[in-house]
């Protein structure tokens, strides 16, 4: 059945690509070979969990939109929508790439080196620069914080994981996060990562966690958005793009981003010494805390935390309440930008806004509607973090300090968190002073300068 179902999206695919223009075999074994090399298919493994091909993610190169000789040929959303379906053909295959990518490279000396080991020894300290870390491993923070933290918390050992089947590994979860993209790429990976690793050292849960749990919320950190296109799921949605009908318009990316996890585990064999019960709950497990960072279930889970801390009925020592406690601190370090030092929490929701302003770029460029908070013109840095910061960030995280006790890791972000939202504030006022200044016709009298300025006044 799986086959027939597997030989049904080899040909749809291959109808799509044909339609294209890109490519044109007569032979169906070369169709069915052309297909398997886009890895455009899933494949189920041993435990029966359906897995994606690295890959497999019709990544979006936001060039070709902006190169003048296609602009003439794309005219329809139907169009649209098959460029967008098909991109990552050019390079989703390191054959038709015609190069295979080595190992990462650290080519640096040792004084960057040295610097780079100085901050490993801190990483458990809040105000760690990853922007920092990333340029001394020379954009290899992802591999080189996991390779530590896995030495530093035993599991290597207690695994029995081989080093360099590792590094392979955390080489190909780097690599398939797309540095073009301004904020979902590696380096958001290793911050999350950095955080995760900040939160299982709370007293109140580091206590319970066994190294399984550790290890679950390690790799669900690194690997939550590997393979993001830069653009959400509603995007998808409307464009009809083959994973929002894969997953039925339900937690696509998030599915995306925990099969194409799964693919990469099974590909490098990390794990294949193990049991295969044990495998088998290793991959359940990552797909429920990768699952859990979908924004839109946030309500979902601030109501359950709510309740168990109101009703004081958390059982840490039983394994269904660890990992529920894991998948909050997974949201927390997916979203805690806001509780970071000013200047990095602004270099972050920068990146994050670009993010936004290329979709709805692409969006009108096409005539499709731009998404909320993706028009340059009318959503505002200040304004888009602001409302982030109120109803997603402050709920969630006031609920963790009271989880932890109000720990100095949960006050220090909180009152990052509050500085942050109020320099954001005095940003967006000085932004409608600004705007209503330029809106004045004439010459600005000494009366009116004075009353600016006065507004300007945070």
């Amino acid at each position: 059945m799986l086959q027939t179902e597997e030989r049904i999206l080899h040909k749809e695919l291959f109808q799509q690509i044909q339609r294209c223009g890109e490519i044109s075999f007569d032979s169906p074994d070369q169709n069915a070979k052309c297909v398997r090399m886009l890895g455009d298919a899933r494949v189920r493994g041993q435990t029966g969990v359906l897995s994606e091909r690295r890959g497999s993610y019709p990544f979006i190169d936001f060039r070709l939109f902006n190169n003048s000789t296609l602009s003439g040929e794309i005219g329809t959303k139907k169009k649209v929508k098959r460029l967008l379906s098909f991109q990552r053909y050019f390079h989703a295959s390191r054959l038709l790439r015609g190069i295979v990518p080595q190992a990462s490279l650290y080519l640096l000396d040792e004084d960057y080196l040295g610097q780079a080991r100085h901050m490993l020894s801190k990483v458990g300290m809040w105000d760690f620069d990853i922007f920092l870390f990333d340029r001394l491993t020379n954009g290899n923070s992802l591999v080189t914080l996991l390779c530590h933290l896995f030495n530093v918390h035993g599991l290597i050992h207690h695994f029995q994981l081989d080093m360099v089947t590792l590094h392979r590994f955390l080489v190909m979860v780097q690599e398939d996060y797309h540095s073009q993209n301004p904020y979902h790429n590696a380096v958001h990976a290793a911050d999350v990562t950095q955080a995760m690793h900040c939160y299982l050292r709370e007293p109140k849960l580091a206590s319970f966690l066994t190294p399984l749990d550790i290890m679950l919320g390690l790799l669900a950190a690194a690997a939550h958005d590997v393979d993001h296109p830069g653009v959400n799921q509603p995007f998808l949605i409307k464009t009809k793009h083959h994973l929002a009908s894969l997953y039925q318009n339900v937690s696509v990316l998030e599915n995306h981003h925990w099969r194409s996890t799964i693919g990469m585990l099974r590909e490098s064999r990390l794990l294949a010494h193990l049991p295969k019960e044990v495998t088998q709950d290793i991959e359940q497990q990552l797909g429920s805390l990768i699952l859990a960072t979908d924004i839109n279930r946030q309500n979902e889970f601030l109501i359950r935390l709510k309740s168990h801390l109101d009703n004081q009925d958390l059982r840490l020592e039983d394994a269904q309440d660890r990992h529920f406690m894991l998948q909050i601190a997974l949201k927390c370090a997916d979203i805690c930008n806001p509780c970071r030092l000013w200047d990095l929490s602004k270099q972050w929701s920068e990146r994050v806004c670009e993010e936004f302003y290329r979709q709805g770029d692409l969006e009108q460029k096409f005539e499709l509607e731009i998404s909320p908070l993706c028009n340059q013109q009318k959503d505002t840095i200040p304004s888009i973090q602001i409302g982030f910061m109120t109803y997603i960030v402050e709920p969630l995280f006031e609920r963790w300090a009271q989880f932890t006790g109000n720990t100095p890791l949960s006050e220090n972000m909180l009152n990052h968190l509050r500085r942050n939202k109020a320099k954001w504030r005095s940003l967006l006022h000085k932004q409608h002073s600004s705007s209503r200044s330029n809106d004045h016709s004439g010459q600005v009298t000494g009366s009116q300068e004075q009353t600016l300025n006065e507004e300007e006044t945070p």
